[in-house]
């Protein structure tokens, strides 16, 4: 009959096992006689009964061993899978090796087999060290080797704070056999720490002994258990772990600590934010939310990295509808099923449509009567739309007028955009037509009862087309790391803090402001490549060239938040602030706004010169955005019929003031 390998192997094992314990029986009958006599042979003969004690431990020898055997099996000595044997397989092998001595005690004394009181005791002591080393032998082996292993390959740790999240994953890096990690090492300011042990693992020094004790224990990973640290302090000790090549990772937060949940799951890489050295916005969403319960809010651009953050915090105050309105059908469907995971009871309706098209955004408006506006639909990508102007006017301002208008005209209560700091002063087409945005929002603000407002910030760390992901993907694929120019200086925030910021705006608004967060010290591009390639565990200039590319068509070398005219007020949060709208003719406005529909639509005219007489402040060459194009005299530019469908000029006429 063929008998499977493994069955092979586990028939093997059990009667290796059996044949032992028959050993370890005669063995500890021997044994725990002898020591009765101080393991003296000679002294157990000389002893009156000598003789007769061990003829009885003989006669008895094979019941006894059959005895044992059954009590073995019934404990499942032979059956339990001893390479990961612990506490309950140790506490079965003493209780049958006690239960088999007591039965061998009281089969003997039945059969009137008379024996040295202290042997019983001696030889349950022996017999239980005997099987508890061959249960464990496997294990201590298995160990053994295993610990040989991880040495060859294992990872020296430094672990920065010895405080109760340090002891915690010291404790755990240590009794854990799934983790190839050592640590070697603890930092910490406190002065009356340094000297004293850890979980066994000297803390060495404080902040300023990093880099020596990194190259003194050969450390290959920092990990910064300091979850109540404020954001300056931890930027200080990064800066100078980044110097170590060390691969650096952190705790997320305080509230690991509070939960109980400080272990090796929770560890995260040292992200480039960590290294800002700004403490993050707080607001308190709760209070600003409340205002959101019970309401109908339509967020446009759902599915792009700030759209979709705002429908998150918004979906979990219980809106009476949630309207995600997206062109792009992919991301709509991925924060659908996010959102559908996560609150199963939540109104959600998702719709594909663009903000182009008229016809679309006044049948949403009209079926769905929203009471919130959030806009976040654009194009933002400033190479891209420096080549496709046309594309940016489309979208960024006539899908903002379009939206605009249908607000009004629906009774909107509040209508919140999202605008950039290159709308300041801007040197491309697609801060421009942001500066265009905030203008139709200014001036929209006093057409109906809707509240217009818009919120500008910087550039949003890790959102779709930011530097940080092709920065990720270079250093991925082994350099090079481009950078446009030395000298490129940028203000950054999270999404998170983004939008925190729109949602506070809508709070505070109270018609036609432009809100600007105090976003802190710029950051230069360079610093960001150079960290980025250190937290990646790489040495920049060596083992990651970092290549200058020049600056692109439109790219400013630094961004401003408000324009000198705006001038600055203050809100109740004192890091966001109110930029004056300027003023401005409305009806010249909307004249050129018209015509610059005209020629965005007409393909292949160089809108530029348009875009400049409707933002005095956009600077641009000639020619250098669409080479080979000509210039149109707008003056004599020809009017839209009154049928066309992606503009009608009824709705979009001007309203003048009768008095």
């Amino acid at each position: 009959m063929f008998i499977p390998f493994n069955n092979k192997q586990l028939l093997v094992r059990r009667a290796g096992l059996i044949v032992y314990d028959v050993l370890a029986v005669i063995v500890s009958s021997a044994v725990g006689l002898l020591l009765r006599f101080d393991l003296s042979y000679d002294e157990l003969l000389s002893t009156a009964g000598g003789y007769m004690w061990q003829e009885n431990l003989w006669k008895f020898l094979p019941a006894n061993i059959l005895i044992t055997l059954v009590i073995f099996w019934l404990f499942h000595l032979y059956s339990s899978l001893w390479t990961y044997a612990g506490v309950p397989e140790m506490t079965a092998t003493v209780s049958a090796c006690l239960l088999t001595s007591a039965a061998q005690a009281v089969g003997m004394l039945l059969l009137g087999f008379k024996m040295p009181r202290s042997y019983y005791f001696l030889y349950a002591v022996v017999l239980t060290i005997l099987v508890l080393m061959s249960r464990f032998a496997y294990r201590l082996f298995r160990t053994f080797v295993q610990k040989r292993t991880e040495q060859a390959r294992n990872i020296n740790v430094m672990v920065i704070g010895a405080g109760e999240a340090g002891n915690s994953l010291i404790r755990e890096m240590n009794s854990s056999r799934f983790i190839q990690k050592s640590v070697m090492c603890v930092i910490d300011d406190d002065r009356s720490k340094i000297g004293n042990y850890i979980q066994g693992v000297k803390v060495v020094g404080g902040r300023e002994d990093i880099i020596e004790n990194a190259a003194r224990y050969d450390i290959d990973e920092i990990i910064v258990a300091m979850p109540a640290a404020k954001r300056g302090q931890l930027k200080e000790i990064l800066d100078i772990c980044k110097e170590t090549k060390c691969e650096l990772k952190t705790l997320p937060g305080i509230y690991q600590l509070v939960n109980g949940e400080v272990n090796v799951s929770q560890l995260r890489k040292v992200e480039v934010e960590d290294l800002l050295g700004r403490e993050p916005i707080e607001v308190d969403l709760d209070s600003i939310l409340e205002s959101l319960r019970g309401k109908t809010v339509l967020v446009t651009g759902g599915g792009g990295s700030i759209g979709s953050e705002l429908c998150r915090q918004i979906a979990k105050h219980e809106p009476k509808m949630l309207i995600i309105f997206e062109i792009y059908e992919n991301s709509a469907y991925d924060i659908q099923q996010e959102l559908a995971g996560h609150f199963p009871e939540l109104n959600l309706k998702v719709l594909i449509g663009s903000v182009r098209n008229s016809q679309r955004v006044k049948d949403v408006f009209r079926t769905y009567k929203p009471d919130i506006v959030y806009h976040a639909a654009a194009h933002k990508h400033v190479p891209l739309m420096e080549v496709s102007p046309n594309e940016a006017i489309k979208n960024n301002v006539m899908g903002t007028w379009k939206l605009a208008q249908a607000a009004v005209d629906s009774g909107v209560s509040k209508f919140v955009m999202i605008s950039t700091d290159k709308a300041v002063n801007p040197t491309n087409i697609m801060g421009a037509t942001k500066r265009i945005c905030e203008m139709i929002v200014q001036s929209y603000n006093h057409r109906g009862n809707t509240v217009f407002v818009a919120v500008r910030f910087g550039n949003v760390l890790g959102s779709n087309g930011s530097v940080i992901p092709l920065f990720r993907k270079q250093i991925a694929s082994g350099g090079p790391v481009t950078v446009t120019d030395p000298r490129i200086i940028r203000y950054f925030m999270t999404i998170p803090e983004a939008v925190s910021l729109v949602l506070q705006a809508g709070a505070y608004a109270k018609g036609g402001e432009i809100f600007v967060l105090d976003m802190g010290e710029p950051v230069k591009i360079l610093d960001l490549a150079k960290n980025l390639i250190r937290l990646s565990g790489y040495v920049p200039g060596e083992d990651i060239e970092i290549k200058f590319t020049g600056l692109r068509p439109g790219e400013k070398l630094y961004e401003e938040m408000l324009m000198k005219e705006e001038g600055m007020q203050e809100t109740p949060n004192k890091l966001i602030h109110i930029g004056k709208p300027i003023e401005f003719d409305e009806e010249d406005f909307y004249d050129k706004l018209h015509r610059l529909d005209i020629a965005s639509r007409s393909e292949k005219l160089d809108v530029h010169t348009w875009v400049r007489s409707l933002v005095p402040t956009y600077k641009y060459t000639p020619g250098i955005y669409i080479p080979g194009e000509t210039h149109i005299d707008m003056e004599n530019a020809p009017g839209i019929s009154e049928g066309e469908e992606d503009f009608d000029m009824k709705v979009y006429e001007i309203k003048r003031n009768e008095e």
